[in-house]
């Protein structure tokens, strides 16, 4: 037995991407933290003005939306910052309550994913 986490497997999708991690565990290990890095560096990443947008669609009623916005923050002390992510998730709170799941957000100009 591996001493691999179930939680480091669920990040990798298909049978043979998690047998090779079972393969190598310190792989597994490096890749957690490359994502958790990533995770924690991605709003970092957008300078202020980034336009994020997200689709979301309910497909067995063909249902279809497109949600936008930007933020942009000059000279704001730090407990004031209304960061992208925090719009992100509250954007998607809402879509959920209406019926909608839960969409990715991406930043432009360079396509990146920010939730």
């Amino acid at each position: 037995m591996s001493s691999i986490s179930r939680r480091s497997l669920l990040g990798y999708s298909g049978t043979t991407a998690a047998g090779a991690v079972i393969g190598s565990a310190g792989s597994a290990e490096a890749a957690e933290a490359d994502a958790t890095a990533a995770a924690e560096s991605s709003p970092a990443d957008f300078p202020s003005g980034t336009k994020f947008s997200a689709d979301y669609s309910i497909g067995p009623i063909d249902a279809y939306m497109t949600l936008t916005f930007s933020v942009s923050v000059m000279d704001t002390p730090t407990g004031n910052v209304i960061t992208p992510i925090e719009i992100a998730n509250l954007l998607n709170e809402l879509a959920e309550s209406r019926g909608w799941p839960a969409a990715t957000f991406y930043g432009t100009p360079a396509p990146a994913p920010l939730t």
